[in-house]
Formats: C-alpha cells, sequence, structure tokens
C-alpha cells in the first residue's frame, strides 16, 4: 500500500485527531489531451543516488539489448562528471512505461549549477525528491526543492534510497523531510507527498522500507498515478519554450523545451521571440521528440512532449517559438544572478605558448561568449585592459568547471583570485551572504567555531546528532567561504562534513583576514633543483618536486609564516671531488603538495594569478619582478 507524508505523520501519533488530513491516493486529469505522456524530473543533493536510480529505470524498461555492455552513470557522459562523481548539466531521456511515456530529467545536486535545475523545471509537471535513507534531506535540496513547490507549483514524490544501508533511518528521513516541506510552505496537497523506498544499486522499490519488490514497478506506478498530466492547449497556436540547447555536427543547434500548445512538424514557418521587439521569421528544419537514450525524428509532435527543435539560427535558451500569424511569447526564464567572479586573461607568464594551442585574446574571447549561449548563470565583460575578462558565476566550482573544460580543448589563459559581487544601494555596500550547513566531531567545534568567528559568521543553529557529532548552521559572507575548504578539511582531519546554499545580499559585514600563510616565491628561472629545495624545505611546503622548470615570480610553495619569501629554488650545489649519489638530496626532501585545479583556485591571494594550461597549473605573482613587488609593498606600508 503507497505511504503519504500525513499518512506517516498520523502514524506516529497515539490517537487521531479531529481535523488531520488524510491522503486518498487517486489517478491525475488533465486539460489537454496528452494521456500518455509524464514528464519529471530528478532532483537531490550531491551523491544520494540519482542518477543510479536512472540507470535502474532505463535497464527495466529494456532500453538497452541484453548482451550490451552497459557503464554505470550512463547519463553522466561528460569525463568530467565521471572524475568528479557530480551532474554538472542537466539530462532528458524518456522511457515508455506501459503505454505511457515518461520523459526523465536527471539535474545536478549541486548549488553553483542552480540555473540548469532552473530552467529545467520549466518544462517538467512533477519531481521526483530523492534523499539518502541515512542523510536525509540535504541542505542543496532545499534550493531546487523551493524553486519546485513554491514558483513551478509542482508535486513531489519521495524517493528514500539506499534503503539497505545498515545505518539507515527511513523513519527519521520521512519526518524530517515532512518538516522541510512545511518549513518551504508547501499546500496540503504538496505536503501530502507520496513515499517510495528504493534501493537503486540493486533496481528494487516499494511502499515499505523492509518489503521492496524485486524491481522498480511500485516508483514507476506512483509517477503514473501521482505526476499530473501535461497541461496544455492542442488546439492552439504553437508555443515552445527553449529551456536548454544541444549542438549536433550535422545540424546545427538543437533547441529543447516542452510543447505547451500546438503542434510542430519539419518545414514549418515559425516566429522566434527572443526579448526584440519584433518576432522574427524562422523556418524548422527536424523535430525531435527523445526516445531511451537517443533523440527520434518525428514527422508531427503534440503538445505536453518534451522536444527537440533544429534549423533555427541564433536560437537561445528563453526563447519562444511560436505561431508567425499569431505570436504568443511565453514568459522568459528569470534565474538567480551570480555573486562570484573572476578575472579572465591571456597568459602573459614567460612559458606562455609552450603548451596550449588555443592561447590568442580573439581566441579565449570567443569561447566565452560561446558558453553564455549555453551556461545561463554565467555572465562576460570586456574590461579597459587588453585581453582581460571578467566572468561572473553563481560559485567557485561553477567557474571551476568551465576553467577545467577550457583548458581539456587545449585553451592556455590565466584567472584571477575569485572575489565577490557587490551591490550598492541607497542604504549602503551590500554583499552575498550564505547558510553554511556544518557537521563536525564535537572535538573539534571548538576551532571550526573560531575559523567562522574570523571570517564574519553569525551561529542561527546548534544541535548534537546520534553519532556523537554537531550539527550547526551559520550565516557567513560569501567572502569568508572563498578559500575555506582546504583549512576547514585540515583542522576537522577530513571529519568534517559542510555544504553551503546562497541565502541573500545583506549589510557589508566588514574587513575579513583569511589569508594565514605567505607564499615561496621563485626568484631566478630555470629547473628546480634537489639541493637548492632541500636547504629550503624548513620554509614551508612545496608545490613541485625537483627537476621541474621554474620562472622568475612564480610560487613555488607556501610559507611558514605570514608574507611572501623570495627563494632561489634553482641554485647548485657546489662542485667537490667528493662523490655523491645523485639521489641523495631528493631523498631528504618531504612529499610536495600537489594543487589540484581547485585547490589552487582556493590558494589564490589578490596579487597573484593562476596559469592554466592543458598541461600544467601554475600560481605566479601579477607582477613578476621581484624589485616592483618590494617597491610597491613599502609605498603600501607607508601610504
Amino acid at each position: 500500500m503507497l505511504r503519504t507524508a500525513w499518512g506517516y505523520a498520523a502514524a506516529q501519533l497515539p490517537a487521531r485527531p479531529a481535523g488531520i488530513l488524510y491522503s486518498v491516493v487517486k489517478t491525475v486529469s488533465s486539460k489537454g489531451n496528452s494521456p500518455n505522456i509524464r514528464n519529471i524530473a530528478i532532483i537531490a543533493h550531491v551523491d544520494h543516488g540519482k542518477t543510479t536510480l536512472v540507470d535502474g529505470m532505463l535497464k527495466q524498461t529494456n532500453v538497452f539489448h541484453a548482451n550490451q555492455a552497459v557503464v554505470d552513470r550512463v547519463l553522466d557522459s561528460a569525463d568530467l562528471e565521471r572524475e568528479r562523481g557530480i551532474t554538472i548539466t542537466a539530462k532528458n531521456t524518456a522511457v515508455v512505461y506501459g503505454d505511457t511515456t515518461i520523459n526523465l530529467v536527471d539535474t545536478p545536486g549541486h548549488a553553483d549549477f542552480g540555473s540548469e535545475v532552473e530552467r529545467i523545471l520549466n518544462m517538467v509537471d512533477g519531481v521526483l525528491l530523492l534523499v539518502d535513507a541515512v542523510e536525509g534531506p540535504m541542505p542543496q535540496t532545499r534550493f531546487v526543492l523551493r524553486r519546485a513547490l513554491q514558483q513551478q507549483g509542482l508535486m513531489a514524490i519521495l524517493v528514500v534510497n539506499k534503503i539497505a544501508r545498515p545505518a539507515a533511518r527511513p523513519d527519521w528521513v520521512t519526518g524530517e523531510t515532512l518538516d522541510l516541506f512545511l518549513e518551504l510552505g508547501a499546500s496540503d496537497e504538496q505536503a501530502d507527498f507520496p513515499i517510495v523506498y528504493t534501493q537503486a544499486l540493486a533496481g528494487r522499490a516499494g511502499f515499505e522500507h523492509d518489503a521492496l519488490a524485486d524491481d522498480l514497478k511500485p516508483l514507476f506506478d506512483t509517477i503514473i498515478d501521482r505526476v499530473p498530466l501535461p497541461d496544455v492547449d492542442p488546439d492552439g497556436p504553437p508555443q515552445l519554450l527553449v529551456t536548454t540547447l544541444q549542438y549536433s555536427s550535422y545540424v546545427g543547434k538543437i533547441a529543447v523545451g516542452r510543447l505547451s500548445s500546438g503542434t510542430l512538424k519539419p518545414g514549418q514557418e515559425v516566429a522566434v521571440i527572443d526579448g526584440s521587439e519584433e518576432p522574427r521569421g524562422a523556418r524548422i528544419g527536424e523535430v525531435y521528440t527523445f526516445h531511451n537514450l537517443e533523440r527520434v525524428s518525428r514527422e508531427i509532435v503534440d503538445a505536453g512532449s518534451i522536444v527537440a527543435v533544429s534549423g533555427i539560427e541564433g536560437i537561445g535558451i528563453g526563447d519562444t517559438i511560436t505561431d508567425p500569424e499569431d505570436p504568443r511569447p511565453l514568459p522568459r526564464i528569470q534565474v538567480e544572478q551570480p555573486t562570484v567572479r573572476m578575472t579572465f586573461g591571456v597568459n602573459t607568464s614567460p612559458f606562455a605558448g609552450r603548451e596550449g594551442r588555443l592561447l590568442t585574446s580573439r581566441q579565449i574571447r570567443d569561447r566565452l561568449i560561446l558558453e553564455l549561449e549555453l551556461n545561463v548563470a554565467l555572465r562576460v565583460e570586456d574590461t579597459d585592459a587588453p585581453g582581460e575578462w571578467v566572468v561572473s558565476g553563481r560559485g567557485e566550482l561553477h567557474l571551476a568547471i568551465l576553467i577545467e573544460t577550457m583548458r581539456r580543448e587545449g585553451y592556455e589563459f590565466s584567472v584571477s583570485q575569485p572575489e565577490v559581487i557587490y551591490h550598492d544601494t541607497p542604504e549602503g555596500r551590500q554583499e552575498p551572504f550564505e547558510e553554511v550547513y556544518v557537521e563536525v566531531p564535537a572535538d573539534n567545534l571548538g576551532a571550526v567555531s573560531e575559523m567562522f568567528g574570523r571570517r564574519r559568521s553569525k551561529l542561527t543553529d546548534m544541535r548534537h546528532t546520534d553519532t556523537g557529532g554537531v550539527h550547526c548552521t551559520y550565516l557567513a559572507p560569501t567572502r569568508g567561504m572563498l578559500g575555506f575548504r582546504q583549512t576547514f578539511l585540515t583542522l576537522t582531519r577530513g571529519n568534517g562534513i559542510y555544504h553551503t546554499l546562497f541565502h541573500e545580499y545583506g549589510p557589508f559585514a566588514g574587513d575579513i583576514e583569511t589569508q594565514d600563510f605567505g607564499s615561496l616565491v621563485s626568484a631566478d628561472t630555470g629547473p628546480a633543483s634537489a639541493y637548492a629545495l632541500t636547504n629550503l624545505k624548513q620554509r614551508g611546503t612545496f608545490f613541485l618536486p625537483p627537476g621541474t622548470e621554474v620562472y622568475d615570480g612564480q610560487v613555488i610553495g607556501q610559507h611558514i609564516r605570514s608574507g611572501d619569501l623570495a627563494v632561489n629554488p634553482c641554485k647548485r650545489k657546489p662542485g667537490t671531488g667528493h662523490r655523491v649519489t645523485q639521489t641523495a638530496d631528493e631523498e631528504q626532501l618531504p612529499p610536495h603538495r600537489e594543487l589540484t585545479l581547485d585547490d589552487a583556485i582556493e590558494y589564490l591571494n589578490a596579487d597573484e594569478l593562476l596559469e592554466v594550461t592543458p598541461n600544467a597549473l601554475r600560481v605566479r605573482k601579477k607582477e613578476l619582478r621581484q624589485h616592483v613587488r618590494d617597491k610597491e609593498a613599502r609605498q603600501k606600508k607607508y601610504a
């Protein structure tokens, strides 16, 4: 028997008080004529198993051949998604269950990619809210769920996944989720969500956590019964809001969205409304729908389907494809504005041009402008300096993914330290604040509280967990969270967990000092020698091994004290008649710290740049000349 949230709440009470709402499962109806279509998005926190669940749904609807080799997380097709274990871009597929087509949209779980979720919700009629059976609803679930409930008015199905974990606590998870729905202002109908328990890895589901079926049939049946049919006007003029874009080397740009009314077919004359005063005419090339993992060409598509359309040049996200005789624009997609920015520039280091093949200002600018067509949360602005652009995004990870994608494509460039975007208002300067959800062992609470205090954060909630940890909620300036991760992991010895969620813009919180250590800066150019590094090892931690080529002004390590220290890593051992093994110096060196892209971005100071090439990441000073840096430091000290 299908469980619902109100039914769960009633079961926790000793008696049934008057006035309690009880649910009756019923099949929904629709105004349109799309009885065989369900459009649904899957939203969840990072690593709660939504992509694995989609794998199981695909396998059980016979998407793959019996002898076909299938990789895990088939929708996470990009290399970066597989390496990081997260979904970066929303993807959609469709499966056929009985006589019903279920359009599934797999969405990112990280808040930095919230723009993907915001626009995807425009073309679905319900959501699967997937939560871990141990962790329950997590902070980044709040953002997407708030959008789905309040702005889109969507109905949700709670899927409690990983129910077979030894520490699973399904009743607690259900209660926490119900509290979250009520906290987010869900209506009575939305809060009475159905509950399905799953073990996605094994492809099993059930209405009771201790009685799972051998397949996902309970989940499919709940989707059919509880997700509303598309609310469409089949007899009206065609209306399609472009929600996302794809690209094909054969037909070019492909616009994807839900057809809200009318029909579309190949060769049809349409009007495109892109925010300008007048619609422009266009002709459709091909019309596709999604089936399994492929686009399938159709002769005609009716309202209610998720459609892909080719042949329209200059189409963009948020545009409306409609009837030229009766143009009716749909509301453009609105996403939250960026909060963090970085300066992208041409690489000006002495090693420029050695490793990258795309490194001119024109090539870099064209690539950034191209990204704007697909990434609606990104902003690119020209600056007064030649060869530099300000790129704004939703967070450090949002920009880091762009940087990593460009370097893998062969681009070579430099980026600056991330900084927040301020708003100047009549009440004064305002800056973005984050809600930070932290869970740490009790022994680390004092050090973590001190670290948040230095970052101008306010503690808003604290409670002890069943596992002996402490769960805290802070309201922190986004500035204080830049470069936070490495310090936090060091303080908690890797046992701490934290998540951030944009809260709002608020009054400027004051100066924040987050840098405790300076940099070891090379004062020479050449290969770093083991002899020099051995003599310098007490000065700090190195970022490179002996034999690595360095240049004057490059940061080769982290100083143990505040302030920078110029060193010569290229110094050679004086020649003597004494013979010694070549590896003697290297054996005395401690292991170097190899910076990942995320580590390097966190490490950057205001006077430093990150040199990004396909083969290397190098931290350097903006001003490479040591005497100029010393002069500027003296002027700043006595100013």
